[in-house]
């Protein structure tokens, strides 16, 4: 579902680079294999590669180039294809581990966003919790005044104290209904967080898509954006 275009095609701006011990040649009969072309591509003159594709699925344009020591670079502002692209090359050369840099900055301007908002959330859910908290403990007091007063036939103040206690007990259910609405987008968010996570472990393979994940979520465990951003882009801890 890509064809092949012309060296000017605009590049994307995300970018993934990894280092393999292999023949360019290798590499052009993998592309040649994964791609339905209409005609076989082939290394240039000074021995590197250099392919523009664009996607038909209107994902935006695909660069892949190889250079001579075995550095290749994928332009792609998909993390997805991204990630099939790594996970298939090392198939392919029978790679168990593959180390790779990567720079989406549109992904991780997104990812920025979602992170305010997950602690935005978290600020709400607490402060939510502490709103039901005292109103549970001013619900209790209304009811032992209320009890008191019946018991001691002061209908008036009875009658007052059941009805605080009704609003009170109207507004800790809105508070609950405002909590478990404010937990589902904390949730939906969450989401989005381990989707991009899972998109940067997905793109190395082995041992180092293991430990990014890892990495990952012990930043997002310890609230360390700064690491996690780093950890997404170079792998490491």
């Amino acid at each position: 579902m890509y064809v092949l275009c012309g060296e000017d095609q605009q590049e994307a701006k995300g970018t993934c680079t990894f280092q393999v011990n292999e023949r360019v040649q290798r590499i052009v009969m993998w592309i040649n294999q994964n791609f339905l072309l209409q005609d076989d591509v082939q290394v240039d003159a000074d021995g590197s590669i250099n392919f523009a594709f664009l996607s038909l699925r209107a994902t935006g344009p695909f660069h892949f180039k190889m250079d001579t020591s075995g550095t290749v670079t994928l332009k792609t502002d998909d993390m997805d294809l991204a990630g099939d692209v790594v996970q298939a090359v090392a198939n392919f050369l029978n790679l168990e581990d593959l180390h790779t840099t990567i720079d989406y900055p549109d992904e991780m301007e997104r990812l920025r966003e979602v992170l305010v908002k997950v602690d935005e959330y978290h600020a709400v859910r607490q402060k939510l919790t502490a709103e039901m908290a005292d109103h549970s403990n001013l619900i209790r007091s209304l009811v032992v005044r209320a009890e008191d007063a019946r018991l001691m036939g002061d209908m008036g103040n009875m009658k007052k104290g059941y009805t605080e206690l009704y609003n009170m007990n109207r507004d800790l259910i809105n508070g609950y209904k405002i909590r478990c609405g404010n937990h589902q987008e904390l949730l939906a968010a969450l989401k989005q967080v381990n989707l991009i996570i899972q998109k940067a472990g997905r793109m190395r393979v082995g041992k180092f898509k293991t430990q990014v994940v890892n990495a990952c979520r012990a930043a997002i465990k310890s609230n360390n954006v700064n690491a996690l951003f780093k950890i997404i882009k170079t792998g490491g801890s």
